[in-house]
C-alpha cells in the first residue's frame, strides 16, 4: 500500500470519530477536522522527507579541491628527477596562482622507481607520478591505482621525458674505457644501482644486452657479457642517485653507470671532476607521468594533476628538462637543443626488445635472466 492510501485511511477513521464528539461540543467537529489537516500535511511531509532521504545521495566524496582556497598535490618521481622539479614545480604553481588564485602546496617524493611504485601501493598517497619505466606504472594499474589507457591520456603515450645510458670515468680516464665491452675487462670496477629497485638500473641492463644482440652478436655472448660487467660490482646500491653519491662523494668504482641526464647535471655540480661516454649504440630511456586515478578522485585533485601533467609537457617546462640534461620529447624544443646531445648511431628502444611485458618476464621477474647472473656471482 503506498502512503497515499494510508492518508486516506487515516482520514476515515477521524471521520467515524466525529459522530461520538459532536454530541459533547459542536464546534469539535471543526477542531477535528483541522486536527486532521494538519495531521495528512506531517505525514505528507514526512513520506516526502523519507523518499529524499531513501535516495543514494553520497555524502562523503570530496569537494573538488579546485573548489578550495588552499591544496595539496602529492608527487611521487624517480630519484634523478628532483633537480628538475625544482624549477618546473614553481612556475606551475605561479601559473595556478594567476590563472585560479588558488595556491598549491607539492608534497613531493624521490626515490628508486621500483621502491616508489612499492610505496604507493602500500599506501603513499600520490596524485601523480613520474616514474622511470613504463612497467612500474602497469604494477599500479594491475593493482587497481590507474586506469588502463593511461598511456592515452597524455602527449606521446604519456613520455614526458627521455634520456640515453652514459658510463662516466675518473679524470683521464685511466682505465681507458670506451665502449660497453670495456665494463667487462679485469679490473675494471662498475658502480650502477641495483635493477630490483631501480628503473635506470634495468635501463643500465638493457643497454648492455642490446650492445651485444643489435650489432650483430647472440643472447650467449650478450648474458657473456653483462655476467662479466657485474662480476666486477663490488655492490648495487639502491637508486640511481646513491649510485652517483657513491661514486663521486665516497670513490667507489672505476666507472659510473647512469642516465646521460644525471651526468650532465653532475658535470654543472663537479666540473672537470666528471668525464663520460655516451656510447653510440644505446637505449632510448622512455619516462612515463599519470594521474594515480584512485588518489586523485578521493582528494578531489584531478583537475590540478590533469593540469600539471598538461604543463610538462609545454615548451617552457620541457627547456628547464632540457637544461638538467633531459632529451625534450617536444620536437621544437628538441631542434632547439639538439647540439647539446651526441648523436646516437644505434638507438635501441624496449619495443626493439619485445616491449615492456616481454622485457620484465625474460629478464626481470622472479628467476629470469638478471637473478641467473646474479646467483653465479654469489
Amino acid at each position: 500500500m503506498n502512503p497515499w492510501q494510508n492518508n486516506f485511511k487515516i482520514k476515515n477513521r477521524f471521520i467515524k470519530l466525529i459522530p461520538t464528539l459532536y454530541p459533547v461540543q459542536k464546534w469539535c467537529k471543526y477542531s477535528v477536522w483541522s486536527m486532521v489537516s494538519l495531521f495528512l500535511v506531517g505525514v505528507s511531509l514526512s513520506v516526502v522527507l523519507a523518499a529524499c532521504s531513501g535516495a543514494k545521495v553520497d555524502n562523503t566524496v570530496n569537494t573538488s579541491a579546485a573548489a578550495q582556497s588552499d591544496v595539496t598535490l602529492t608527487f611521487v618521481s624517480y630519484s634523478v628527477t628532483s633537480a628538475a622539479y625544482e624549477q618546473i614545480i614553481p612556475k606551475f604553481k605561479e601559473k595556478w596562482k594567476k590563472e585560479h588564485n588558488q595556491n598549491i602546496t607539492f608534497n613531493q617524493s624521490y626515490d628508486g622507481s621500483g621502491s616508489q611504485t612499492l610505496a604507493v601501493i602500500d599506501g603513499k598517497e600520490a596524485d601523480v607520478v613520474h616514474l622511470s619505466l613504463a612497467p612500474d606504472i602497469h604494477k599500479l594499474v594491475k593493482a587497481g591505482f590507474i586506469q588502463p589507457g593511461w598511456e592515452k591520456e597524455a602527449p606521446n603515450n604519456a613520455i614526458v621525458t627521455q634520456s640515453v645510458d652514459a658510463i662516466a670515468t675518473r679524470p683521464g680516464n685511466p682505465k681507458n674505457i670506451k665502449t660497453w665491452a670495456d665494463l667487462a675487462k679485469d679490473g675494471v670496477k662498475v658502480v650502477t644501482a641495483d635493477p630490483r629497485t631501480s628503473g635506470g638500473a634495468r635501463w643500465n641492463f638493457l643497454s648492455l644486452w642490446a650492445a651485444v644482440t643489435k650489432t650483430g652478436g647472440n643472447e650467449n655472448q650478450a648474458i657473456n657479457l653483462i655476467s662479466k660487467v657485474y662480476n666486477n660490482l663490488p655492490l648495487l646500491p639502491k637508486t640511481a642517485r646513491s649510485a652517483s653519491e657513491l661514486f663521486f662523494n665516497e670513490g667507489q668504482g672505476d666507472v659510473l653507470l647512469n642516465y646521460e641526464n644525471e651526468m650532465i647535471l653532475l658535470a654543472k655540480k663537479y666540473g672537470e671532476k666528471v668525464s663520460y661516454i655516451v656510447p653510440d649504440v644505446n637505449i632510448s630511456i622512455d619516462n612515463p607521468v599519470a594521474v594515480v586515478d584512485k588518489n586523485a578522485d578521493k582528494h578531489g585533485t584531478r583537475a590540478i594533476a590533469e593540469a600539471f601533467i598538461k604543463f610538462l609537457y609545454t615548451p617552457d617546462a620541457q627547456r628547464e628538462f632540457a637544461k638538467l640534461g633531459f632529451r625534450p620529447v617536444d620536437l621544437t624544443i628538441a631542434k632547439e637543443t639538439a647540439s647539446n646531445f651526441p648523436k646516437i648511431k644505434t638507438l635501441v628502444k624496449a619495443q626493439d626488445l619485445g616491449g615492456w611485458d616481454e622485457i620484465q618476464q625474460k629478464f626481470f621477474d622472479e628467476g629470469a635472466i638478471f637473478d641467473k647472473i646474479r646467483a653465479q656471482k654469489a
